[in-house]
């Protein structure tokens, strides 16, 4: 049996008296999603282990190689555009690794095969540089020319991708496929010929679209037909109207009216998904229409039903990035922007407080679908490393573990890698099977690790309604509360992000009963209030597994019911975008 469902055997066993009655008690939870158990570690692959070094092709490319190309920094920590070896064995030797530290699934970077050159054209990379791509490989997987194609870089024998999913599912660890719909690989602005670039290949290699070198406005869709897949508006200036109506740097920027595209895509995604892929992540989701999203995401869930998937649409704005999460639109789950933008602000070198989070929680009325089931994290491999102190770390992963959402935490952050270096200056170093052995030894590991499991083990942790009772300065004290067919528990949360000791308390929806310690298990008293020592920079968590009879905190928990029905009811009212090729 796996842990997971030792511990959740030990959670209903242990809940089964305090629940006698709770299976017709009011319902309180903040999702049902299945997905929203398993906090996710995400990997760029070629970045983290390379576990098998006859992968590597480092003659690939001739006299423009492909393997290590290091981008120099004036501060001597350099970036590194070429590839480095990372591998899937490098991330299936160490899952159990990722499994220890309490993580649920790996998402890993697209895995569909990319050119084998360096890109001759666009704009030259420096270690500032964003959307620059000259001399660039596509090491990251974000330049597919053949969707249906695995990359030679990441299978070894007897390990392809259905072979590195199942050693994955072995140790209890699901797979995120992060997959593109936008874009193909760089297209156009080369100054030699390259093979593969932008050009798209079926299943049997046959070509399908090709950019020809040309730039997109010189694309003629309506005669070519190899130009068909793709859209000819070219960039587009904020001035002008959206930018999400232009190509994306010089990559090839597929046609969403062309149902061929939608074809293409799908059944390659469904080829993966067959092989073992358990959620999508979705590249820039916010540069195909609604309407490209709804189809596609109806194409998979025709598929497998339920299945979970979340976008990447890099845009602080709360009502943007929300028309995602609609089933009008894509129906999906997106990645949590408005909320980093915040984390790093309170847990980063600036040192806000508690209360700037409020704000992008939206835990009431909001713009989202269901806020608890956006993906929470504070910094990825498209933007600066979160930038923070030992301390700063291990305080943002207890808000990360605690609070609404599914937590998302960046391969390294669990050591401090390489804090706030961006994208072309570190951010996508080489992590390595020297820094994941010693990475124990880090400040930071073993208070990450002690959360992550604690949530791990807490229904009302990964799914129940918050309930915030203080956010302000250093201190966090807030409730999650799940109540569902038959199973109900209440976690208090505190957290103190000062340099010293606190007594905290909270004196609102504390109702007597058999509290305990999350951690150790040890028997608190609470009646209308409860008091604790929370160490500088911790957390303390205490668990009633029993039904919600605080009058007061009912009627908050009804209250939030209430909203979350009317999002419900609102999404059910929108009429879905037209398609055509469902």
């Amino acid at each position: 049996m796996h842990s997971r469902s030792i511990l959740f055997l030990g959670t209903c066993l242990a809940l089964l008296a305090g629940t006698s009655h709770a299976a017709s008690a009011p319902d309180y939870y903040g999702t049902l999603e299945p997905f929203a158990s398993d906090a996710v570690y995400f990997v760029v692959t070629d970045r983290f282990v390379n576990g098998d070094p006859s992968n590597d092709h480092r003659d690939q490319g001739g006299q423009h190689p492909t393997f290590d190309i290091p981008v120099h920094c004036p501060d001597g920590i350099d970036g590194n555009i070429g590839y480095l070896g990372g591998d899937f064995k490098g991330v299936a030797d160490n899952a159990g690794y990722i499994r220890d530290l309490g993580f649920g699934a790996v998402w890993i970077t697209p895995i569909v095969d990319n050119p084998d050159e360096p890109f001759s054209g666009g704009k030259p990379v420096s270690c500032d540089s964003n959307l620059s791509d000259n001399g660039k490989t596509g090491y990251h997987g974000y330049w597919g020319v053949n969707f249906y194609q695995l990359d030679e870089h990441l299978p070894s024998p007897g390990l392809d991708f259905a072979g590195f999913t199942r050693a994955l599912h072995a140790k209890d660890l699901k797979v995120v496929l992060d997959i593109v719909g936008n874009h193909g690989s760089p297209a156009f602005g080369m100054t030699r010929k390259q093979a593969k670039f932008g050009q798209v290949f079926d299943r049997d290699g046959k070509l399908l679209a090709d950019h020809q070198n040309l730039p997109p406005r010189k694309l003629d869709p309506k005669h070519n037909p190899l130009h068909a897949f793709y859209n000819n508006i070219g960039a587009v200036d904020a001035k002008d109207g959206s930018i999400f109506d232009g190509n994306l740097a010089e990559l090839a920027d597929f046609n969403q009216d062309n149902p061929a595209v939608l074809d293409y895509l799908a059944g390659a995604y469904l080829q993966w998904l067959d092989q073992g892929a358990d959620a999508f992540r979705i590249d820039t989701i916010a540069w195909m229409p609604d309407r490209f999203w709804h189809a596609f995401s109806a194409r998979i869930r025709a598929h497998k039903p339920g299945f979970f998937m979340f976008g990447e649409a890099f845009d602080y704005d709360p009502a943007s990035i929300a028309r995602h999460t609609w089933q009008r639109n894509a129906g999906v789950s997106v990645l949590d922007f408005p909320q980093r933008g915040a984390m790093s602000e309170v847990f980063g070198r600036k040192g806000e407080g508690f209360e700037k989070l409020d704000g992008t929680l939206f835990l009431g009325e909001g713009p989202y679908r269901n806020p608890y089931e956006l993906m929470t994290f504070y910094d990825n491999h498209d933007m600066a490393r979160l930038d923070a102190t030992d301390a700063g770390f291990i305080d943002a992963n207890n808000w990360l573990f605690t609070a609404r959402g599914i937590p998302v935490l960046y391969y390294g952050s669990e050591i401090g890698f390489m804090r706030g270096r961006a994208e072309h200056a570190g951010n996508r170093a080489y992590f390595g099977q020297e820094r994941i052995d010693a990475a124990p030894q880090s400040p930071i590991y073993a208070p990450l690790r002690r959360i992550a499991r604690l949530r791990e083990e807490s229904v009302a942790l990964q799914r129940g309604l918050q309930v915030n009772l203080r956010l302000q300065g250093d201190e966090a004290v807030f409730l999650r509360v799940y109540q569902h067919d038959g199973q109900a528990q209440t976690a208090l949360v505190m957290l103190n992000k000062g340099d010293a000791p606190k007594t905290l308390q909270a004196d609102r929806y504390v109702q007597a009963g058999a509290w305990r310690d999350a951690f150790d298990g040890a028997p608190v008293k609470a009646r209308g209030r409860l008091a604790a020592d929370v160490p500088a920079h911790g957390v303390r968590v205490f668990l009633l597994d029993a039904p919600v009879r605080d009058a007061g905190l009912q009627a908050a928990l009804a209250q939030a019911m209430k909203q979350q029905a009317a999002r419900d009811a609102r999404d059910a009212q929108r009429e879905a975008p037209a398609t055509s090729n469902p």
